[in-house]
């Protein structure tokens, strides 16, 4: 089988499995490396260590496979129905995670199956997938896979689908036929994605500073989030939407129906307070296979408290309060400041206690500015 013609076939089989785009390129060097340099220097990349433990792999795909010749760059499309508008009391999740299905692990099985029929054309055939894991710049592989161009907001943009796309790739060691780049930029002077941002997270087009990211701030650290970001978080629970929500190629972009991407009801939006009633069992039986689960129980209550004290409501102070005596010191800080947004005696008189036998210094602070912001 020639490589026109294997191609060819990979990319209908791709089709069966659910990916909404193929292209295929070479394994080369990509011509971001240089910024991805630039990107690190400047800190952006927060506590997302991988990125510099890992920086010489990214120099080319033969670090992810051996031999590699051609990257198979693939879209799966996660669009489904518009969310719907928190109440009092809720948060929201991003499209990509509101679903009963960890998108790592629905990917994967496609890509084994991909990688098989591969191999079944080409039995010696040396062949990898891999879905935002392993040191790939998959954004850039896609663009020279022609499916489409980096926009402002360093998403992957496809001129008919948008951004609401995974990427995912196939590394095989056998020769395909290329796809054109492409190397149009249509985002033309638009800025929307840039001023929408609540936290102001793009220093520049096309750079994003992580830490400032709310999808960062939510998901990848590990620590109390900086009081001076925590008013944009507004009601995210886990991840954001916002970039992607003003982007004038998403206006149209199609939706789903694939039942894995389709929002759980109690996950859209979801009830915050009855987050704190789990204890790392429950937690765990209700998240272990769902993205919600990176951040752990710990960090996805700090989340959790953080949207409180922006959205507060009398009916959740209980909960805070409870959230107060967690076992996580995360956690208690958080609920601390919560509690300092919300003018409720019995949660001023809850932090006055917690006070008394709080021994983490940072969690001390945060009862102490809470306290006095509740009069």
């Amino acid at each position: 089988m020639n490589a026109e013609e294997l191609t060819k076939q990979l990319k209908q089989r791709a089709a069966e499995l659910g990916f909404s785009l193929a292209g295929a390129t070479p394994a080369v060097s990509p011509p971001g490396a240089a910024r991805l340099d630039e990107w690190l220097t400047a800190g952006y990349a927060g506590q997302m260590h991988y990125f510099a433990d890992r920086r010489d792999a990214y120099d080319h795909p033969r670090h992810v496979l051996d031999g590699a010749c051609s990257v198979l760059m693939l879209a799966m499309d996660y669009q489904t129905v518009e969310p719907q508008q928190p109440g009092p009391g809720e948060g929201r999740i991003s499209k990509y995670a509101w679903g009963p299905s960890d998108y790592h692990d629905l990917i994967h099985e496609r890509l084994n199956a991909l990688a098989d029929f591969l191999r079944g054309c080409i039995p010696a055939a040396l062949v990898r997938g891999v879905v935002d894991t392993a040191p790939l710049l998959e954004r850039e592989f896609a663009q020279l896979a022609g499916l489409g161009w980096v926009g402002k907001h360093t998403l992957l943009i496809n001129r008919s689908r948008g951004s609401w796309f995974f990427l995912a790739a196939l590394l095989t060691d056998v020769e395909l036929e290329y796809d054109r780049p492409h190397e149009a930029d249509h985002c033309g002077t638009c800025r929307a994605c840039l001023d929408a941002c609540p936290t102001d997270a793009f220093p520049q087009p096309y750079v994003l500073d992580a830490t400032r990211c709310i999808s960062y701030l939510t998901i990848e650290l590990r620590d109390a989030i900086p009081h001076e970001l925590r008013a944009g978080i507004g009601d995210w629970l886990f991840g954001c939407d916002v970039c992607q929500n003003v982007c004038p190629w998403n206006s149209e972009a199609k939706s789903i129906r694939q039942s894995e991407f389709q929002p759980l009801p109690e996950n859209d939006p979801i009830e915050l307070s009855k987050l704190f009633e789990l204890d790392e069992v429950a937690f765990r039986a209700r998240f272990r296979h769902t993205p919600l689960w990176r951040p752990k129980r710990r960090g996805l209550l700090r989340n959790a408290a953080i949207v409180l004290g922006n959205r507060p409501v009398p009916a959740a102070v209980p909960a805070l309060m409870r959230a107060l005596n967690d076992d996580e010191p995360l956690v208690r800080g958080a609920a601390a400041w919560a509690l300092g947004k919300h003018s409720d005696p019995a949660g001023r008189d809850a932090l006055t206690r917690r006070l008394i036998v709080e021994t983490e210094v940072d969690v001390r602070r945060e009862i102490e500015s809470a306290v006095s912001q509740c009069g």
